[in-house]
């Protein structure tokens, strides 16, 4: 059964990295112009047939939650230190700036998510989970969504088919070994998939994937074997993207979330919106960064007809509302350049 974290207000009824480039560096850390901060506020006006969202919300609220410290390669996977370790060396700062993810930053989140009684999705690396069983257990205790990130903290869509399919089905077998629940969820290191990647989900059973950030909606995509649901990514909400340490900002990161739900909740009056938030373990767990995420949660969940879900929950509910959901018949992702049937 579906779990909908709906929030009703009575005075308000509804019824209804490689690309951590300077640019968006530097966008991160400058204040927002004062225009922006100046456009006044409006709350929408919902009409009574609204049915984009379960209970008539006008918007969706999914925060993603990539666990991943200690899948990466020990020999350096990219932290706070520009220059690479040489010779093949294990990278020790690194790995412990990695580790702080499962010591410090997801009980630290966990804890936040109680207080706002949010939900979110939790993407897990398979040899993560194979580390820290118990933490990847406690996450599935507080209702949060396990889904599956692949074995390793690393690229996939070079493999062969068969390859490429045990290399997602072994983060499952460590998911479903630590917490009892089998993912329906995935996302691919960086997003990239192969062509083949969608039908090779679905024959495992998954129902839906986030590696497409083309919408602020979720859609289906027929494939051979029927429909797939994405439930769209982003990169502007993205911690590890837009708001990395260098030229961290955090009055910056709480305006953009805000501008971002104010947006998105005033369109939510005429059409499906949902906005995402996506968190690293090892970077958003910071206690500065949790203060924020602890304001704009309070500042959200201030506002009626707002659903705070999980994405499977939101892919089920696509699904459900599949006459209001936008179908893609879409051609192989070599001809369509997007994710679609691999033949």
């Amino acid at each position: 059964m579906l779990d909908f974290h709906y929030m009703t207000n009575a005075a308000h009824p509804f019824t209804r990295r490689a690309l951590l480039g300077s640019g968006l560096a530097a966008a991160a850390a400058s204040a927002l112009p004062s225009s922006i901060h100046a456009r006044e506020f409006t709350e929408p006006t919902m009409a009574d047939d609204n049915t984009f969202w379960p209970n008539g919300a006008c918007l969706a609220v999914s925060f993603s939650l990539m666990f991943e410290a200690g899948g990466q390669p020990i020999s350096g996977a990219g932290g706070v230190i520009p220059d690479p370790i040489e010779h093949g060396l294990p990278d020790l700062p690194t790995n412990a700036f990695f580790q702080y993810g499962v010591y410090e930053g997801i009980p630290r989140l966990l804890d936040l998510f109680d207080r706002h009684q949010v939900k979110v999705s939790s993407f897990m690396i398979g040899r993560a989970v194979e580390k820290a069983p118990d933490l990847a257990k406690e996450i599935v205790r507080r209702g949060h969504e396990a889904a599956a990130h692949g074995r390793t903290w690393e690229n996939s869509y070079f493999l062969d088919p068969e390859a490429e399919r045990r290399f997602i089905a072994d983060s499952v077998e460590a998911i479903e070994k630590a917490t009892g629940h089998r993912p329906v969820g995935w996302n691919a290191y960086w997003m990239r998939n192969s062509p083949r990647t969608l039908d090779i989900l679905q024959g495992l059973g998954f129902r839906y994937h986030i590696d497409e950030p083309s919408r602020d909606e979720p859609f289906i995509v027929t494939l051979k074997s029927g429909d797939f649901v994405t439930v769209p990514y982003t990169f502007h909400m993205n911690d590890i993207v837009s708001f990395p340490f260098q030229g961290w900002n955090p009055a910056a990161y709480e305006q953009a979330l805000k501008d971002e739900f104010d947006q998105l909740y005033e369109e939510g009056a005429h059409r499906r919106r949902m906005m995402v938030v996506s968190l690293h373990d090892r970077i958003s767990g910071h206690a500065n960064r949790v203060r924020v995420l602890d304001r704009f949660l309070a500042y959200a969940r201030s506002k009626p007809g707002v659903w705070f879900a999980r994405k499977d929950e939101i892919a089920d509910w696509a699904l459900k509302a599949r006459a209001d959901t936008p179908v893609y018949d879409r051609g192989a992702p070599t001809v369509s350049g997007l994710p679609g049937s691999a033949s």
